[in-house]
């Protein structure tokens, strides 16, 4: 099975042949909580001005590959909405997609996971910019030539890769597929202050937080410390995996990293924390 990862050296080859991907720069800027309710969020777009792959161009995940008439702050689009923005922004159902962030790599995974949902070859760049500078690979600096749109295009694969707040609360104990929070550890038992309405996590739910399966550098732990993380919390891969998380977006990060252990039966609940904490009537457990 092909990695959803590629390296710096791999696609600086890549740029350099007739085989060049379209390169989406999907920087984000999400602040910590510093008190319940806490929500600030700022564009990567003036990163990637400061410096980005050369060709790349900046997408916003919030704005552009989100339902931004929806109540949630990362509802996903429609197969049909995905795909137009795509053509929109010069890229057509044939390319092949390389996704970055020089944010920590969370949104690069949410754009991933979107893409693949409709059937487009994407892969992430592992370690993202820092990844790429690291490398000795060139950077530019300021806007680049605005995209030239595609015809639109039709969308002919999309996968079962959300799971919705009824599902979750008729989900009986008996259920064998693990529940995955990948928030950190303070979110998850609640110990930290929560950008939504109330501390907690989903009761019956694990925790594997996406950012410990990262290296300090952005790359991606090997293989094996991911096994392992994954089964400490009875994740095998035996079952289909439901992820969540605050807003749906380290969720991707994990569904990110269990397809590079081969598992795929994996979906997000999209509403996540923000739409949970925000029904009083549903339980959250703290501690």
């Amino acid at each position: 099975m092909t990695s959803p990862f590629i390296t710096a050296p791999e696609l600086a080859t890549l740029l350099d042949s007739s085989k060049a991907p379209a390169i989406l720069d999907a920087s984000c800027v999400l602040h910590p909580a510093k008190f319940d309710g806490d929500y600030r969020r700022d564009s990567g777009r003036p990163r990637w001005l400061e410096s980005h792959i050369p060709g790349s161009q900046h997408v916003d995940v919030p704005s552009q590959f989100s339902e931004t008439a929806a109540p949630l702050h990362y509802t996903h689009p429609t197969p049909e909405a995905i795909a137009s923005e795509l053509a929109r922004i010069g890229v057509r159902a044939t390319d092949a997609v390389v996704v970055y962030d020089a944010t920590g790599g969370l949104f690069a995974a949410r754009l991933w996971y979107l893409l693949r949902w409709i059937g487009v070859d994407v892969r992430v760049l592992d370690g993202g910019l820092s990844a790429w500078i690291a490398a000795g690979s060139p950077v530019s600096i300021g806007d680049e030539p605005a995209a030239i749109p595609v015809a639109p295009w039709t969308v002919s694969a999309t996968g079962d890769a959300w799971i919705t707040k009824g599902e979750l609360v008729e989900r009986s104990e008996s259920d064998a597929r693990p529940l995955v929070c990948g928030l950190p550890a303070g979110s998850f038992t609640g110990a930290v202050p929560s950008r939504y309405a109330r501390r907690g996590r989903i009761p019956g739910s694990v925790n594997v937080s996406s950012r410990e399966l990262f290296d300090a550098d952005g790359t991606v732990k090997d293989d094996e410390f991911l096994r392992a993380a994954y089964a400490a919390e009875g994740v095998t891969g035996a079952e289909e995996v439901l992820l969540y998380c605050g807003g749906g977006i380290s969720a991707s990060a994990n569904a990110l990293t269990l397809v590079e252990l081969g598992v795929t039966a994996v979906r997000i609940y999209d509403g996540s924390l923000e739409e949970w904490s925000a029904e009083e009537s549903l339980p959250l457990q703290l501690g």
